[in-house]
């Protein structure tokens, strides 16, 4: 039997990480969302290129969250966007009424489920759909960092000239602005990034990474990032499917580690079929961990507001 994947939300984000793992056939694929028709025609268009391109696999498009039961893996994208005029506490207010609405609904017809949050502020949703579902911590995540790694490497590619797959890059912290890069965890087939780009152009790399949502939204004028951000929800889906024990960086739940409780934070993780099986804890300097700290203030601060609302 094939394995299932329920994708909530059937936006831009949604809809491209159902026809990623489609095409990589990972399994049989429901694609949810509240409006009437967007998620049934956008499955049947994905459904029918698989004569074209080769897979067999089942996309189905949806309203109703029976549909979703007995899940492997649900990933949630439904957010909504900042308007003019919201403040940063009314945004949080309304992604977190929406992730609990998500989650009391998918969560308990799929009990043995591995959740990827990836709606925004990821690490704040996370905690929210953690909450909510009741879940094992382990099995509820959020993609932040392997998105932010793609980038990073992307632009360490654009400066060397080197193939993206000989780059290996690590970073943790919160999603966005608070994101840490850690060039000294990153290399271009197995030598140090530090001995290909001098110091000021990797930090100006580094100042970019965290920038990367911005500007391209900057650039869309009307939408954000979905081919990179899908294409990535993609890898952490095929890791937990495939049990491939993948080390990438995920928003995952902290019990102390890098002195971090009750929070949830990018770090690197060994991620397979039982979601985090182990977190990695890199020894970090001076420098870094005061980095560490400062994104862990940012995303702790967004968790208080939520507690408040």
């Amino acid at each position: 039997m094939r394995k299932k994947i329920s994708i909530i939300g059937a936006g831009f984000v949604g809809s491209t990480t159902a026809h990623w793992c489609a095409a990589a056939e990972l399994g049989d694929t429901v694609l949810l969302d509240i409006v009437e028709g967007i998620p049934q025609g956008k499955g049947l268009d994905l459904y029918q290129a698989g004569p074209i391109m080769g897979f067999d696999a089942r996309i189905t498009g949806t309203n109703d969250y029976a549909d979703t039961a007995n899940s492997d893996v649900i990933v949630v994208t439904s957010g909504a966007p900042r308007k003019p005029g919201m403040s940063r506490e009314d945004l949080i207010k309304v992604n977190a009424d929406i992730t609990r609405d998500c989650i009391s609904k998918a969560a308990p017809l799929s009990p043995n489920a591995v959740i990827i949050m990836v709606n925004n502020p990821l690490d704040a949703m996370t905690y929210v759909a953690a909450e909510v579902s009741g879940f094992p911590k382990e099995r509820v995540m959020g993609q932040a960092g392997v998105l932010d790694s793609a980038r990073y490497r992307t632009f360490i590619a654009m400066e060397t000239g080197v193939s993206v797959e000989d780059i290996q890059a690590m970073l943790m912290g919160g999603h966005g602005d608070e994101m840490v890069p850690l060039p000294r965890f990153s290399t271009i087939g197995g030598i140090p990034v530090t001995e290909f780009i001098p110091k000021e152009r990797l930090d100006a790399i580094v100042e970019r990474t965290r920038k990367g949502g911005g500007e391209i939204v900057n650039l869309l004028k009307t939408g954000s990032a979905y081919y990179a951000p899908a294409a990535a929800t993609a890898q952490m889906v095929e890791a937990v499917l495939k049990d491939k024990k993948r080390l990438i960086p995920v928003s995952a739940y902290l019990t102390g580690q890098y002195g971090l409780s009750d929070i949830y934070f990018g770090v690197p993780v060994i991620l397979g079929a039982g979601g985090i099986e182990k977190i990695i804890e890199l020894p970090l300097n001076e420098e870094e961990m005061a980095l560490l700290k400062k994104s862990a203030d940012a995303v702790r601060s967004t968790i208080e507001i939520l507690k408040t609302l």
